[in-house]
């Protein structure tokens, strides 16, 4: 009887627990069986490391194999056991000697599913595990497919490899003309996008919507846009994330794990970039907010350190849009499942677009809108008061005057230096400015603000606070709408670099809440 363990990670939302790959060989009729809650993809891999080692120039050994995935009662899923179960079974029947640990040098997790040939193919979600062995201080092999993901991770140590072969003969300390991190690998480019950021200058006109853009940018808010069709609300929603500061490298990290356990996988050359996801319409809760039978993070989760836009709100079912309600308040989603309960973040910032009506002109000078009184109260009826209530900042983005479009085709240097569009660069540093002074003084921005802080920081003087009284009373806000116009005007005198809070920034505040009374 021999028995020998590998190691590797599981997934359970955004934990990593390592996994023990036990490998029994004993004696009595050929069974191969593999314990410890597998689940279809892991039991299926008995036939795959059968084919794998056989076809890689092993023996498959005669008798009894149990394969016991410990702890036996975290689900596992995937093909990433394949690896560690084939090396197992080399250790545990002498073909292969097990992984040397001497002082001071790390152990060693496997990851890889396996193909009939023994070559092994990439796997999803090893960012995550990366990150965890890394902390732990274990290197990890994994497929050469997987490589570039696992080199984000700071401080980790991973090794890639093409095939079953390769595997064994580092184990074994065969000499190799390169390290197998290196074999086969592209040249070395930089992980992080390239592509140029859309600019804030495409945009004519529209100069409230703008302002609006850059406070919501500035203070972490919620933005919902209103207008026209081709007014330029998906323009301003795409032109968001280039205003946003970078993601330091711990915050990065966490958007590419949280994308690296998604049906999705991770890109890694969107690795530092805020994420700006903009699901369809038809989108259904669990495509929203998470779950399914593995319970995968949703679209909240993915937009996490980011922006989630919602283009045609309306159109969203009214369901759907109720689940945005907690994810809003408490920036994390649970999900639970008979077997599992998954936690993620969502700390997403809203942007929302829509049209005034049903057809899109009400309002609109082109005079096009028939809708009647009734069917344009039914179109806003579908966004509940409870949801309109926790965004932060109103907008109407109307069709923008030919002039302003005509514009941006003139001749370089017939516009007047008056003229001078707002570019993302300018806008971008203000932006920069505001959350140095929210985070200097707080630790968090202002649209996350508590609210024990926010009384004690947003102090508006007299007339301010006299102004925002009567409004309060004349426009029927509630505590949530008062505390919000209160963290808004405090957004707006962070990019005046002022330090308390006086009537024009409530003005401004109140009057970018004002359009909320249309619904």
């Amino acid at each position: 009887m021999s028995i020998a363990a590998t190691y590797c990670r599981g997934q359970l939302g955004l934990a990593a627990p390592l996994v023990q790959v036990e490998v029994n060989l004993g004696a009595g009729l050929p069974v191969f069986s593999i314990v410890g809650l597998p689940a279809t993809a892991v039991k299926e891999s008995k036939e795959r490391v059968r084919a794998a080692l056989i076809n890689s120039g092993f023996e498959f050994p005669a008798g009894r194999i149990t394969v016991n995935l410990a702890p036996a009662d975290l689900p596992k899923e995937g093909g990433r056991f394949d690896l560690p179960i084939a090396l197992g079974i080399l250790i545990a029947s002498s073909q292969l000697p097990p992984p040397r640990r001497a002082v001071g040098v790390p152990a060693c997790e496997f990851y890889g599913e396996l193909s009939l040939s023994g070559e092994l193919l990439p796997v999803r979600g090893l960012t995550l595990a990366a990150a965890h062995a890394a902390r732990a201080g274990h290197a990890i092999i994994v497929p050469l497919g997987n490589v570039r993901d696992t080199r984000i991770v700071r401080h980790g140590r991973a090794l890639g490899a093409c095939s079953l072969l390769d595997v064994c003969a580092h184990l074994r300390g065969a000499r190799r003309e390169r390290p197998p991190a290196q074999r086969a690998l592209p040249p070395d480019e930089s992980i992080a996008g390239s592509a140029a950021p859309l600019n804030l200058a495409d945009v004519r006109g529209q100069q409230q919507a703008k302002r609006a853009l850059i406070i919501a940018a500035a203070g972490f808010h919620s933005l919902l846009m209103s207008g026209p069709p081709g007014s330029g609300k998906t323009m301003l929603a795409q032109r968001l994330p280039p205003l946003l500061p970078a993601l330091s490298p711990s915050e990065a990290l966490e958007v590419a794990t949280i994308a690296s356990v998604s049906s999705l996988d991770m890109n890694a050359h969107d690795f530092g970039l805020r994420p700006f996801r903009a699901p369809h319409h038809t989108a259904s809760v669990s495509a929203l907010i998470g779950g399914g039978p593995h319970a995968r993070p949703g679209e909240v989760s993915l937009a996490h350190r980011g922006v989630l836009f919602l283009d045609e709100l309306p159109e969203f079912e009214r369901r759907v849009l109720e689940s945005l309600r907690e994810p809003l308040e408490n920036r994390t989603v649970v999900i639970s499942r008979a077997r599992v309960q998954a936690q993620y973040p969502a700390a997403f910032q809203l942007l929302a677009a829509m049209n005034p009506c049903p057809c899109g002109y009400r309002g609109d000078p082109c005079g096009k809108c028939r809708c009647t009184q009734a069917q344009v109260d039914a179109y806003h009826a579908r966004i509940s008061g409870p949801l309109l209530d926790r965004i932060d900042l109103f907008v109407e983005v109307p069709r923008a005057p030919v002039a302003d479009v005509a514009a941006a085709w003139s001749a370089v240097g017939r516009l007047p230096a008056s003229a001078a569009p707002l570019t993302t660069t300018s806008a971008a540093q203000a932006v920069l400015r505001a959350h140095r002074r929210q985070l200097d003084r707080s630790g968090c921005l202002n649209g996350e603000l508590p609210l024990a802080q926010l009384q004690a920081l947003a102090r508006p003087n007299s007339a301010a606070l006299e102004l925002l009284e009567q409004v309060f009373e004349r426009l029927g806000l509630t505590a949530r709408s008062y505390h919000r116009v209160l963290r808004v005007a405090l957004t707006i005198a962070d990019l005046e670099q002022i330090d308390v809070i006086g009537p024009a920034q409530i003005a401004e505040a109140v009057q970018l809440r004002r359009a909320a009374a249309a619904f």
